[in-house]
């Protein structure tokens, strides 16, 4: 698979995903090839940004975006150069026509993310912050594996994910603070319906 050029913002990430929904069916392994196996954050964000989407209706959908999640968090916790994922979810495919619907419904969150962007709380990004951000996006998605009956706390943890991401991407470390209350948010409904159990 070829490497594609710099993603350098959120609506290129929409952009480029928009362009795979033309066609009947999309599957992970177009998604893949279209960013390239090197762009980890893009591929991170993807799945994030999808499960945020109508999308996260259909069964067991946030579950695979969870496990997608948190396949390439960890391989970014520990270095990989290029990205691999298992042929199950390689091969996941989604309906184009539904797919262009989630994917042009995400725009406006893509060019608030990138408008609102600034330079601001760098320490955050650099190591050890960095990796720490990353555990955190592995955390929320393996964590949405066991979530999927919870009402919103996949859509959240997906929130968490895609603001940790969007840190990393646009360098403002204020969006990973942004993406620490949501993650706490998520915590705070597993409390709340334990509680009322």
């Amino acid at each position: 698979m070829a490497d594609t050029a710099e993603t350098t913002s959120v609506n290129q990430i929409v952009d480029r995903l928009e362009s795979l929904t033309d066609r009947d069916r999309i599957c992970v392994r177009d998604i893949v090839a279209a960013f390239g196996t090197r762009s980890f954050l893009p591929i991170l964000m993807v799945p994030a940004l999808l499960v945020f989407s109508p999308l996260s209706g259909i069964p067991l959908f946030s579950s695979a975006c969870g496990i997608a999640i948190a396949a390439v968090s960890i391989q970014m916790v520990v270095g990989r150069k290029k990205l691999w994922l298992p042929d199950f979810l390689m091969n996941r495919t989604l309906e184009g026509e539904q797919a262009r619907k989630a994917v042009q419904k995400l725009h406006g969150v893509a060019q608030w993310l990138d408008h609102h962007s600034g330079d601001r709380f760098r320490p955050l990004l650099r190591w050890p912050g960095r990796k720490m951000i990353q555990t955190l996006c592995l955390i929320c998605g393996a964590a949405m594996l066991f979530l999927e009956i919870v009402p919103f706390s996949s859509s959240v943890l997906g929130a968490a994910v895609l603001l940790f991401s969007t840190a990393l991407l646009l360098r403002d470390g204020l969006f990973a603070v942004f993406g620490l209350v949501a993650m706490s948010s998520a915590v705070a409904i597993l409390i709340t319906l334990a509680g009322s159990l």
